[in-house]
């Protein structure tokens, strides 16, 4: 019905709307067609790999599943058969739809290369139409959409994340976490389905698009991601470490609510009176607390720390690690950690593109916040409840600094060693006018992810144990 190969005439037409570097990761897509579908063909078995492992972060994940483009790394070397026994580790939650590898194929339109999200260590994530109380497929742009992951062939590892996942979100249900619609287990396949997000990660609005995010987005986002991880920690029936906070696994529906995704790499927080839990080293290099890297020693106060990193994102538009940053400035944590301290200069920390639409009392509260989070003794990190409550009336703050009287003198001085201020006060008002938005295709197949990234993400440190 939905199924077909895609043919040479569509192939430049595709070519001409997304970009080459789109259409490279279109034509080189080989790895992110499911085992069966490869052997069905409508892909060339020559296909070249070109997964990026979730240390590239590609921002196409972003839509609705958060697994992929989060943080996957080198694979463990295969040590037992890629479909284990799972009578035992599949605890299934009652409301999960289970699919079969047919419907989500004609769901995704056989997995076309146009309904491609994102790909990541996991496998890759596709677009795709269900009805909306069962599993049948239906024609693109009716019923429910959904988000399709599908899990490479690399054996127990990735059964293991795949089980994690199902795992966690068939149990875990909250507003602030990307709702696990259903699965597919079917001989080698193995599938998820989750909810659409219509905006993708905060990833690729952060710093893949030419636009600047607003400041009360930013905090907006930044509250229900808080509220997401507070949940995880306090409130679950027992508390789970999500262990991969970071900006790509932070999707965005259309009102911008922030939800988490990607529980691949998700831990059982400790109970009782251990302390923490001693485990492989895993996660993305820039937000991993560093007392973990270290010791590999896991405890809530890890996800704190990771959190303090992605509010410093939102609060600079500064990516975690960039090396195309000048000397000193390639880690946000260590650049920014001597400025956090500074009440009276805390602007120079607040992301230029705003151009003053901050609120005063909201960036010092916030810049406050990260401080905190960002402590190198864990124990002097905030629970994530007391986040959530530092958070909560900052979007609502109307305090801009750019009608104050000072916001002028502010950007003087912000910029006065690269430019005189006259020159920044005759070219501080046109920053606007010079930006050129890209352009993002409409219709029912058009992805916030189908952009050229210009940066690679952190990456990775490990594969769990």
């Amino acid at each position: 019905m939905w199924v077909g190969a895609w043919n040479a005439g569509k192939a430049k037409e595709m070519k001409k709307k997304d970009g080459e570097g789109c259409w490279m990761k279109f034509r080189l897509m080989g790895s992110c067609i499911p085992l069966k579908s490869k052997r069905e063909g409508s892909v060339s078995e020559n296909s070249t790999q070109d997964v990026e492992s979730k240390s590239t972060n590609d921002t196409s994940i972003g839509q609705p599943v958060a697994p992929v483009g989060s943080s996957t790394t080198n694979s463990i070397p295969e040590s037992a058969p890629s479909t284990p026994n799972i009578s035992e580790e599949l605890k299934v939650a009652s409301q999960l739809r289970k699919f079969s590898y047919n419907e989500l194929k004609m769901a995704s339109r056989n997995f076309r290369p146009e309904t491609l999200l994102g790909e990541g260590g996991f496998g890759c994530v596709f677009k795709g139409w269900i009805h909306e109380n069962g599993t049948t497929p239906v024609k693109p742009g009716t019923g429910l959409a959904v988000a399709v992951k599908t899990l490479n062939q690399d054996g127990l590892q990735g059964h293991r994340e795949w089980l994690a996942e199902v795992n966690y979100l068939g149990e875990l249900l909250h507003p602030n976490l990307v709702k696990l619609i259903g699965y597919c287990i079917e001989d080698d396949q193995r599938l998820l389905v989750y909810e659409f997000m219509a905006r993708g990660s905060l990833e690729n609005h952060l710093f893949r698009r030419s636009l600047p995010l607003p400041w009360s987005i930013r905090m907006k986002i930044a509250l229900g991601a808080a509220k997401g991880l507070a949940f995880l920690h306090e409130e679950a029936e027992k508390p789970v470490i999500y262990r991969d906070f970071k900006t790509s696994n932070i999707l965005l529906d259309v009102d911008y609510n922030a939800k988490l995704s990607d529980f691949g790499l998700a831990k059982d927080g400790p109970e009782g009176d251990k302390t923490h839990v001693s485990t492989r080293v895993m996660g993305t290099y820039g937000y991993a607390a560093p007392e973990y890297v270290m010791t590999g020693h896991l405890t809530s106060k890890s996800d704190v720390f990771s959190f303090g990193v992605v509010l410093l994102e939102l609060l600079t538009g500064r990516r975690s690690m960039d090396k195309n940053r000048p000397t000193g400035e390639h880690n946000l944590v260590e650049w920014a950690r001597p400025q956090l301290g500074d009440r009276r200069r805390f602007y120079r920390l607040v992301d230029p593109r705003l151009e003053g639409h901050f609120s005063i009392k909201g960036a010092q509260k916030a810049i406050q916040l990260a401080e905190q989070c960002l402590s190198r003794d864990p124990k002097s990190r905030p629970l994530m409840s007391e986040v959530v409550e530092v958070l909560k009336p900052l979007p609502q703050l109307k305090d801009m600094a750019s009608s104050q009287s000072f916001f002028q003198a502010m950007q003087v001085e912000r910029t006065g060693s690269s430019h005189n201020a006259k020159n920044v006060n005759r070219m501080q008002p046109g920053l606007a006018r010079n930006v050129t938005p890209r352009s993002i295709p409409n219709g029912a197949n058009a992805s916030p992810y189908r952009l050229n990234p210009p940066h690679r993400s952190p990456k990775p440190i490990g594969r769990p144990p």
